[in-house]
């Protein structure tokens, strides 16, 4: 009988910030996941934003989670030094006439979403709460669009949503172990017509975050992606590239935030939840524990 491969887990932060407690939790979850079936436990640094990510806050990164009692596999991969991968999976999506560039600014964008909305339209939105992609026919003609494209304006490439998912075969879903903000668990059924055109890369980055995690986690062979809950839609989108591009489907499993006075998910702004902050007040690894309910 042939040996099952050993689960692969891996935690992706990105240098842009110090650590929160909300990080301390998922990498501990996916850290102690890792040793209780077996498995691996990778550290990847998502620095696809090659301006606010910066070797010193991934150095902070790094003493954090040494702190914590957490150790990973090396190398570390890190998103700046693969941009290749995501241009050749983003290339294959071109091929298939699924990208398209898109020369709308935000402004623009909001300016057409107000008119409409001035009207008594309801625009819709994604998940996340912004306005779904208009298209650039709504404020643009082709001329203009032309125009734009020959003079080298700054576009973003998205993905043609309604095309890609005509090439599905069967309904998409996902394995979810943990929990979605409605509960949702077990089979749950993706959706990711809610996101829109989402953005796949802009001209002057080869890739976007949707892009780059799909890559990454077929290119690492990871089997179980543990992160927060605020993620938990974005993984129809997810789906749906892995299936578009050929890739495994990792297990989900979605886990509870930490939030702040205010009610809302940590950031990385806010200084009194940093470990940095909390270690140099005194804190021990023990205390991070207690403090993300994780017990001593």
């Amino acid at each position: 009988m042939p040996r099952q491969p050993r689960p692969v887990f891996r935690f992706a932060p990105s240098p842009n910030g110090h650590l929160h407690l909300g990080h301390a939790l998922s990498a501990l979850l996916n850290f102690e996941a890792a040793r209780a079936t077996g498995g691996r436990f990778l550290l990847r640094i998502e620095d696809i934003d090659t301006v606010r990510c910066t070797p010193e806050l991934e150095a902070d990164l790094y003493e954090d989670l040494a702190w914590l009692g957490i150790s990973w596999e090396q190398p570390v991969r890190r998103q700046s030094e693969h941009f290749a991968d995501y241009r050749a999976a983003l290339d294959r999506l071109r091929a298939a006439g699924l990208v398209y560039e898109a020369f709308l600014t935000r402004g623009e964008i909001r300016r057409v979403v107000a008119d409409r909305e001035s009207g008594g339209l309801i625009w819709p939105r994604d998940p996340d709460g912004a306005p779904l992609y208009p298209g650039d026919a709504a404020l643009l003609s082709p001329a203009d669009i032309d125009a734009r494209a020959r003079a080298g304006v700054p576009f973003a490439l998205r993905l043609r949503m309604a095309k890609a998912l005509a090439c599905l075969a069967a309904p998409l879903t996902w394995r979810e172990e943990g929990a979605g903000p409605a509960g949702e668990t077990g089979t749950v059924a993706a959706d990711p017509a809610a996101w829109g055109d989402v953005v796949l890369a802009r001209k002057e980055t080869p890739t976007s975050y949707h892009l780059s995690v799909v890559v990454d986690d077929a290119l690492q062979d990871v089997t179980h992606v543990v992160r927060g809950r605020d993620l938990f839609h974005a993984t129809s989108v997810h789906r749906l590239l892995q299936v578009l591009l050929g890739l495994p489907e990792p297990v989900y499993r979605h886990h509870r935030l930490i939030l702040g006075g205010d009610g809302r998910k940590l950031s990385k702004s806010e200084r009194h939840t940093a470990l940095c902050d909390l270690r140099a007040e005194g804190a021990t690894p023990a205390d991070i524990r207690r403090l993300v309910g994780l017990g001593a």
